[in-house]
C-alpha cells in the first residue's frame, strides 16, 4: 500500500510503497478515506516531540471504511481503567504506533466508530483529535454549563474552531482571540459574539471591556500572554489548558486566581467514553468540522508546508 513515511528529521516525508499492516490479535483493518494534520505531526518532523522513532506513519486523525461501513477512528491507545486520568501506557495514534497518512491501518475493533452521518469523508477525518480533546476540556474538566461565558484562545487551529463549535451548539456566549482580523471575522460568522487580536497593545482590557468577565477559559498556546486570563475570569472561573505552545508562563499574579476561586485544568486527549459522547452530541448538533485545505496524499508534503506556515483557518486533510 502506500503511504507518507516518515524517515528522518528536518526532510520531506517520502511518498512511497511499504507493506500493508497485518491486524494483532482484536484489531481490524480500516481502509482510509481520509486522514488529517495536527501540530504534533510537523512537530515531529521538527525533532520536538518525544520518543521519536524512523520509519514511522504519523497520522492521529482518520474515517474510512471497514465490512462496507463508514467508521471514524478513536486517535490514540490504550486510555487506561480510569476517567480521571490517562494510564501509563496511553499513547497519541501515529508514533509509536502506525498513524493515518496511509491507505490503511490496523486498529482495534473496539476503538472504531460510526460515523455521523451528515459528513463527509473530508470533514470525519478533521473531527477525532480536535473534537476529543474540546470534549474533555470543556465538559469532563471545565464543566460547561449552559448560557456560561466562554473564551476561546488562539482561534484558528483545529481544536479551538471546535471548541467555539462545540461551546455555542452547548449554548454558551463565546469570544475568540486570534493573531488576525480575518479570522476572528470568521469566528463570528460560525456562532462567536466577537474577539479581539492579541497582538494589539491592551487586547485583554478592550476585551474586558467588549466582553466583561469570563466563566470559561481555553487556551492551548500558555507563554505571556496567559498571564492576562486571570483577569478576565469571573468568581469561580474555570481555565482550560490543552498545550502549551510559547511556553513558560511568566508574571503570572496568583492573586486573582486564589481570590477569585479560579481553577486552572490541564486536559490531554480523552477516553473512548468521551469520544463516544463527543459523537454523539455532534450527530445531535449536526456540528461540522471547519477544513481548510484538502491534499492527496501523495502531495502530503504540500499540506505539512501549509500547516508550518500558520495560515490556515480549520483543519487540512489528506484524501487517500
Amino acid at each position: 500500500m502506500k503511504a507518507l513515511l516518515f524517515t528522518a528529521l528536518h526532510q520531506p516525508l517520502d511518498f512511497t510503497e511499504v507493506p500493508e499492516p497485518v491486524p494483532a490479535a482484536g484489531e481490524v483493518i480500516v481502509a482510509l478515506r481520509a486522514a488529517a494534520l495536527n501540530h504534533r505531526d510537523v512537530f515531529m518532523t521538527q525533532g520536538l516531540y518525544a520518543g521519536i522513532r524512523f520509519p514511522c506513519i504519523l497520522g492521529s486523525d482518520g474515517a474510512g471504511e471497514y465490512q462496507g461501513r463508514r467508521v471514524i477512528i478513536y486517535p490514540a491507545r490504550e486510555w487506561g481503567d480510569n476517567e480521571h486520568f490517562q494510564g501509563k501506557n496511553f499513547r497519541v495514534l501515529g508514533m509509536p504506533d502506525e498513524g493515518t497518512f496511509a491507505e490503511e491501518i490496523a486498529v482495534p475493533e473496539e476503538l472504531i466508530f460510526p460515523v455521523p452521518e451528515h459528513l463527509n469523508w473530508e470533514q470525519a477525518a478533521a473531527l477525532p483529535l480536535a473534537g476529543l480533546t474540546t470534549w474533555r476540556t470543556l465538559f469532563s474538566r471545565c464543566q460547561l454549563k449552559q448560557g456560561e461565558k466562554v473564551l476561546v484562545s488562539g482561534v484558528g487551529g483545529g481544536v479551538a474552531l471546535m471548541v467555539l463549535q462545540i461551546a455555542v451548539a452547548a449554548g454558551a456566549e463565546v469570544f475568540v482571540t486570534s493573531g488576525t482580523d480575518e479570522k476572528i471575522e470568521k469566528a463570528v460568522q460560525l456562532g462567536a459574539k466577537g474577539g479581539v487580536n492579541y497582538r494589539t497593545d491592551d487586547w485583554n482590557k478592550v476585551l474586558k471591556q467588549e466582553a466583561g468577565g469570563f466563566d470559561v477559559i481555553i487556551d492551548s498556546a500558555a507563554g505571556d500572554g496567559f498571564a492576562a486570563f486571570p483577569g478576565l475570569c469571573n468568581p469561580g472561573a474555570r481555565i482550560g489548558v490543552y498545550g502549551g505552545s510559547l511556553g513558560k508562563i511568566n508574571g503570572l499574579s496568583m492573586q486573582p486566581v486564589f481570590w477569585k476561586q479560579i481553577s486552572i485544568l490541564g486536559s490531554t486527549m480523552g477516553s473512548p467514553q468521551e469520544f463516544g459522547a463527543m459523537l454523539d452530541f455532534v450527530s445531535a448538533h449536526r456540528i461540522v468540522p471547519v477544513v481548510d485545505a484538502v491534499f492527496p496524499l501523495s502531495d502530503g508534503n504540500a499540506a505539512f508546508e501549509r500547516m508550518e506556515k500558520g495560515a490556515q483557518f480549520g483543519k487540512i486533510v489528506l484524501r487517500t
